[in-house]
């Protein structure tokens, strides 16, 4: 059982998988800094100095021992308060609208890329191919033989 799972693990198709999750667990990274870092200050600026990720609905109470503040979303978690955190969803939701419209970016380039080696392949393509080796000989051979006077008597 332990070969088998040596060879399904060699196989190239695992093998790129992996690195594929690894490349998008890093991709990922990169597009949480763009939509935390760059995006959403820019949205929050526009629509007044809004930070999504403070959106939230308290479900239960406030521990009687709480010391932090009632609007930090960050620290009520943190206190174990119920909430419904409807503001991080939103954030969430932005991160994948950015991260699907660019893989779509990349996709369109890709595939166009792709049509033009194909359209430039296809119009290097259409000449004829070339005739074996053997017809060749045998061509050039009843040339000369042409050339000499004939074709010498069969038989």
């Amino acid at each position: 059982m332990l070969k088998d799972f040596r060879a399904f693990i060699a196989r190239g198709n695992v093998l790129d998988l992996a690195v594929g999750v690894i490349i998008g667990g890093a991709f990922a990274t990169i597009t949480k800094s763009l939509t935390d870092d760059v995006i959403m200050p820019v949205v929050g600026a526009i629509f007044g100095g809004f930070d999504f990720s403070s959106f939230f609905i308290r479900l239960g109470p406030v521990p009687a021992d709480y010391k932090g503040s009632v609007a930090s979303y960050a620290q009520l978690k943190a206190a174990g308060v119920p909430l419904l955190g409807y503001g991080e969803f939103v954030t969430v939701v932005i991160n994948f609208l950015i991260l699907a419209f660019i893989v779509f970016l990349l996709m369109r380039s890709v595939n166009k890329l792709i049509a033009t080696v194909e359209r430039e392949k296809a119009a290097g393509t259409a000449q004829p191919a070339a005739e074996p080796a053997e017809v060749v000989l045998l061509r050039e051979i009843r040339d000369e033989l042409k050339g000499r006077g004939g074709v010498p008597p069969q038989g």
